[in-house]
């Protein structure tokens, strides 16, 4: 490529829940784009962000975590993240380096034949395993599929990183920038305000409650002074839940909703008035309609 050259293209991430793919996402961009919990599957939608190395621009596919799918909404976030695998130009496939071959992983090497090239092995949280057993997950999974490349990183430090990420900008096809250049994600941002409220929601509760919630933002109303307010509406299932989203006197919702806002006044730069409610509807992960509106 010569220096009037662009290329531009696309990179799926792909792997097992908590494989650390959303913080991959995160690091490789140098900015939030994708909400990160220690809960697996986290991701529902594919998120695109993008990054500048070089004359090449990547836009990345953050998908949801590769499983068993139980409900619609399971089958949704599976049938998502292959999609994105299908369609890109390069393909990471993302692996936990202390958890080995997993059932999760031999599901998705059983996937990754199809694609129409190998793709890269990122083995991940390398500070959390010997070289040994790194070396030893490294060859299981190369003998077990064909990768174009092997990367042992740490998503969350770094480490790394920086070479996964001028490969991936070599694999690029030439072609003009779909994006201005200091752009760092395709997402409308109604829909990154319910991510970052939804990841507060995550953080504070426990059990399966987190899975059987989502939050939708309602109304957003810019302000003459400058200010913007936000209806935002988490939804669950049961009102069991609702009285567990809320809390004692309202202090769960209380918390989440000022956690969420500092959030939102740092990426908005500006004051932020939000307004959280909590209602319930039953079986929501199932409404073709519901998901279609998550981007499912």
């Amino acid at each position: 490529m010569n220096k009037e050259e662009t290329a531009c293209g696309f990179c799926a991430v792909i792997g097992a829940p908590n494989a650390g793919k959303s913080t991959l996402v995160n690091q490789l961009t140098g900015s939030k784009v994708s909400i990160v919990t220690h809960k697996v599957q986290t991701t529902r939608a594919r998120i695109r962000a993008i990054f500048v190395e070089g004359n090449a621009q990547v836009v990345l596919v953050d998908t949801p975590g590769i499983f068993a799918p139980r409900r619609k909404l399971d089958e949704a976030m599976v049938e998502s993240a292959w999609a994105g695998a299908g369609e890109a130009d390069a393909v990471i496939l993302l692996v936990d380096a202390a958890s080995g071959v997993s059932e999760d992983a031999k599901r998705i090497l059983g996937g990754i034949a199809k694609f129409k090239q190998a793709p890269i092995l990122a083995l991940n949280k390398i500070d959390l395993a010997e070289r040994p057993k790194l070396l030893e997950t490294a060859a299981a999974f190369n003998e077990a599929a064909q990768f174009s490349s092997t990367f042992m990183i740490s998503a969350l430090n770094g480490s790394g990183t920086a070479d996964l990420r001028r490969h991936i900008a070599k694999l690029m096809p030439n072609g003009p920038w779909l994006y201005p250049g200091d752009q760092s994600a395709d997402i409308q941002l109604r829909f990154l305000a319910s991510e970052i409220t939804r990841e507060k929601l995550f953080l504070r509760l426990h059990d399966e409650l987190p899975y059987q919630s989502t939050v939708e933002t309602e109304a957003w109303e810019e302000r003459k002074d400058g200010s913007v307010k936000i209806d935002q509406v988490i939804y669950v299932t049961r009102d069991s839940h609702k009285k567990i989203a809320i809390g004692a006197g309202g202090k769960t919702i209380r918390e989440i909703g000022e956690k969420a806002r500092r959030e939102l006044e740092q990426m908005l730069e500006r004051k932020v008035h939000l307004f959280l409610f909590v209602k319930v509807r039953e079986n929501w992960q199932n409404d073709p309609e519901r998901l279609r509106l998550m981007g499912l």
